[in-house]
């Protein structure tokens, strides 16, 4: 036998599978932080911007009809509720945004990484409004701005919550955690456990007595 020759391995048994490589922590909590910070400085620029130039002035034609421009102040959630819990609503904001900083902490997933980071810049977006604008700290209105169909008012950190929504959907479905394993990461079953077969195994691997 060649001693140099590669080692073949014991007939039946079974390669541990490959687990999901992860990426480094730095890259993903890097995509997470630029994803927040680009993201969340376009939802403060664009609103500054709506209030200053549509104070006052009739709805204007972005897209047609299809996209239109309306300042209004939501001093509630989406879809104008909660108005009267604005308090309640930012308290729920700073705990999702303390949340979503702890679960960055374990990031290894690009696509959670892009997904937590939406979710970051959406949520911290509309808490700014929250606490500085009028009519004063926890009582703040959210500038709303971006006009649809038959769709209620909104905003770029609105979109943010949204596309999260879909991502961490999409992360979850292809069945990836947030560290960047997956569900199935799992050494195989044994190939001599048979359907139906609730045996202990253990004892095929004893060495049989000479009687």
């Amino acid at each position: 036998m060649d001693p140099h020759a590669p080692a073949t391995p014991v007939d039946g048994a079974e390669e541990e599978a490959t687990p999901t490589r992860r990426r480094p922590r730095r890259t993903t909590w890097g995509l997470f932080a630029v994803v927040a910070v680009a993201l969340y400085a376009v939802d403060q620029v664009t609103k500054a911007l709506a209030v200053e130039r549509l104070t006052g002035r009739p709805d204007a034609q972005l897209v047609g009809d299809l996209l239109q421009l309306r300042l209004v102040y939501n001093p509630g959630a989406a879809f104008s509720l909660g108005t009267g819990a604005t308090p309640v609503l930012t308290t729920i904001a700073i705990l999702a945004a303390l949340v979503v900083a702890w679960m960055s902490r374990r990031l290894g997933s690009l696509g959670w990484a892009l997904g937590l980071g939406s979710l970051m810049a959406g949520v911290a977006g509309n808490l700014t409004d929250r606490l500085v604008r009028d009519p004063g700290v926890f009582h703040g209105h959210v500038v709303d701005f971006l006009m649809l169909p038959n769709w209620p008012i909104f905003n770029v950190a609105d979109m943010c919550i949204n596309v999260a929504a879909v991502l961490i959907v999409v992360q979850a479905v292809r069945g990836v955690r947030l560290d960047g394993t997956r569900e199935d990461d799992a050494r195989p079953d044994d190939p001599d456990d048979e359907p139906g077969d609730d045996t202990d195994d253990t004892d095929d691997a004893r060495p049989e007595v000479s009687r």
